[in-house]
């Protein structure tokens, strides 16, 4: 059985995270990646905030935290009777199903692109929410597709460096790093050592 796929509910840290479908290419061309983040500032920013990301050819990283159960609740139409845990599940299904189709017609492929259900892990502790942060960005490192993870075009870092972005909840970030300098200093040591086995318990085998 899947692991890390209880209930997404409100108020809550995770790290999200899934791959393609038998290992299969999500990002096909460079377009496809801002054309995800567009898709997700629609479906995904109504119903958590954003504190990371990394997308990477056949996988991708989010670290978020789902809104309030007062939040989620405005978003639920009239004549539904949706629990909150549905309504960001919902969200997630829509952001999923719509970027497939984007990319099933663009490319003539049918059927599901992503693997359902999608891996969640609640984080509850502020120093493992700044080491995941910085595994989030050092994971295309670890996994070969990039030597350079500060000029790596497909993640947050270099976005909550410059402090602007509709996703990132980039005044939080740098504030649990004390500043940009830290925040720099810290992912530099990390990606020294690139012991990223031994910190973080989890990962795709790709």
């Amino acid at each position: 059985m899947k692991k890390n796929i209880a209930p997404l509910v409100p108020d809550t840290f995770y790290h999200i995270f899934n791959r393609g479908i038998n290992k299969e290419t999500l990002f096909k061309e460079k377009r496809n990646y801002n054309y995800f983040l567009n898709k997700y500032l629609k479906f995904i920013s109504p119903i958590a905030r954003t504190y990371a990301f990394c997308l990477l050819k056949n996988h991708f990283h989010f670290l978020i935290c789902t809104r309030s159960e007062e939040t989620l609740k405005k978003l639920i139409p009239i004549e539904k009777e949706y629990a909150t845990e549905q309504i960001i599940s919902l969200q997630f299904s829509h952001l999923f199903n719509s970027y497939a189709q984007a990319i099933n017609k663009r490319f003539s492929r049918t059927g599901g692109l992503f693997e359902t259900p999608f891996r969640r892990i609640e984080v509850n502790e502020e120093d493992y929410l700044i080491q995941l942060i910085a595994y989030i960005h050092l994971n295309p490192v670890k996994h070969g597709f990039t030597k350079d993870y500060i000029n790596y075009l497909y993640s947050s870092y270099h976005l909550l460096l410059a402090g602007k972005s509709k996703i990132l909840e980039t005044d939080t970030v740098m504030n649990w790093f004390g500043g940009q300098q830290l925040f720099s200093s810290f992912h530099n040591t990390w990606s020294e050592t690139l012991d990223f086995q031994s910190r973080m318990t989890f990962d795709f085998d790709l």
